[in-house]
């Protein structure tokens, strides 16, 4: 009787643990490409897919992940039509490709009428573990997969500057407390009470902690973890440092419609400086050597697979 009870608690997705989808490198579909104008960014791409694709051949023969399938998926956005598969990676332009992903659907006639809370919290896309296991394997097979990246330490600010910086009723309260709580010494009745003010050291000593307050988060897990692009052999690889022409490439690769391009917009604060390559150095002076060291060691695989210069 008990071995049924098991059966019958466990998942039928347990068998998938362990699974291993191998990082074949596919040649891209370019027979939509039309002109001569994407010769560099296609030079780019190659690139980027021959390196990750070698990367992963080393790291993959000494680390095999175990984790389920759906988990593997489970951060992937599908658009049926064009048969698009897209990881999000949060602080790497995921908003505006939301909106992208909404209009090819034909959800949205416009990319710019979309707002921010209908993005993210509209539920209008479908992701990949919402299939049943046969639905995500033809799909992982058949569509263009995309993951566009940035520099991790530029993620990282970014992401910190748009939860703590800003009033939000989400961060505040459930990380900016604990935060507070475990890293300020001497904190005060009101900042114990509400979370605001988290400082850039703090955050950083909470991102390092094994024993964290509060779990992780999409806006600074590694995307290693959140994409697996050692296990699911993306097809395109966009960064965020040349967005736009690699959106719009993309764009033409899968037959989207002509008039469809990547938004410019900045998605919220827009009156606020991008986060850059300085914005980054005058948050890193507030580290020590030492904290600066284990932040870029948190985030050593994402630096390895996308070549990104250790700053």
């Amino acid at each position: 009787q008990l071995s049924d009870q098991q059966k019958m608690s466990e998942s039928p997705l347990s068998r998938f643990r362990g699974v291993y989808l191998p990082p074949a490198l596919h040649p891209l579909n370019k027979t939509l490409i039309k002109g001569g104008k994407w010769k560099d960014v296609d030079s780019a791409q190659e690139k980027r897919r021959s390196f990750l694709h070698d990367f992963c051949k080393k790291y993959n023969s000494r680390k095999k992940l175990r984790t389920h399938l759906v988990h593997l998926v489970s951060r992937i956005y599908v658009e049926d039509r064009h048969k698009v598969l897209y990881c999000e990676v949060p602080k790497a332009g995921c908003s505006n490709w939301k909106r992208v992903l909404m209009v090819l659907n034909g959800l949205a006639a416009s990319a710019h009428n979309i707002s921010h809370d209908d993005v993210h919290y509209g539920k209008h896309l479908r992701k990949l573990d919402s299939y049943d296991l046969k639905g995500i394997y033809t799909r992982l097979n058949t569509y263009t997969k995309t993951i566009f990246v940035r520099d991790p330490m530029e993620r990282l600010v970014s992401a910190f500057r748009d939860k703590f910086e800003h009033p939000n009723s989400y961060y505040h309260p459930v990380f900016g407390k604990a935060i507070i709580k475990k890293y300020r010494h001497n904190a005060n009745e009101e900042a114990l009470k509400t979370g605001s003010g988290v400082k850039f050291k703090e955050f950083i000593q909470y991102l390092l902690d094994s024993h964290r307050p509060v779990g992780m988060d999409i806006h600074w897990e590694q995307v290693s973890k959140l994409c697996y692009p050692c296990l699911i052999n993306y097809d395109f690889i966009g960064k965020f440092e040349t967005l736009e022409e690699d959106a719009n490439y993309f764009l033409q690769l899968v037959g989207a419609p002509a008039e469809l391009k990547f938004p410019k917009f900045k998605d919220r604060h827009s009156s606020d400086e991008r986060t850059s390559a300085e914005v980054v150095r005058q948050y890193l002076k507030e580290l020590s050597k030492e904290e600066r060291q284990l932040t870029y060691d948190f985030y050593y695989l994402d630096y390895l697979m996308f070549n990104y210069t250790s700053p």
